[in-house]
């Protein structure tokens, strides 16, 4: 199945990553939000599960790895070009807990970086980031602004 204009929605995860007051992001390279912050993430590929895909995901765009600990959320994303749906996909995030590597930027992020929470505003995030970011805080208990 192609993620460019599907027949039907691409499963995909995310990973979001909060260490202290700060959020990890990645530059997003290719669309769509190309160039737009958003979390580490993507498809899920066919036999794996969501946890070895959020794992994976992270690891081949920031060189962390993490482990999943909680749901965070399920969104859609649906975008759209001259009335039709260019790219579709059903996002489960997932707040992950840091257990090692470097980071680093690779595949599908052009940078990844520590974000604190007070700059959010600051960053240009794709929508469904902007979302998630406050479900995650909500999840681990503290202000979207690191309060």
């Amino acid at each position: 199945m192609t993620r460019d204009f599907p027949s039907r929605p691409v499963p995909a995860v995310s990973g979001v990553v909060l260490e202290r007051e700060e959020v990890l992001l990645v530059r997003r390279k290719v669309p769509p939000y190309e160039g737009r912050w958003s979390f580490p993430g993507g498809a899920v590929e066919v036999g794996e599960t969501m946890h070895q895909a959020v794992v994976r995901e992270v690891r081949e765009e920031t060189g962390l790895d993490v482990r999943p600990v909680e749901l965070v959320g399920a969104y859609d994303s649906i975008v759209e070009a001259d009335g039709e749906v260019r790219f579709h996909y059903v996002l489960v995030d997932f707040l992950c807990r840091l257990v090692g590597g470097e980071l680093r930027s690779g595949t599908d992020a052009s940078a990844a970086e520590w974000v604190p929470l007070a700059n959010l505003k600051k960053m240009d995030l794709t929508p469904l980031a902007q979302r998630a970011i406050g479900d995650a805080v909500r999840v681990r208990g503290i202000a979207a602004d690191g309060r």
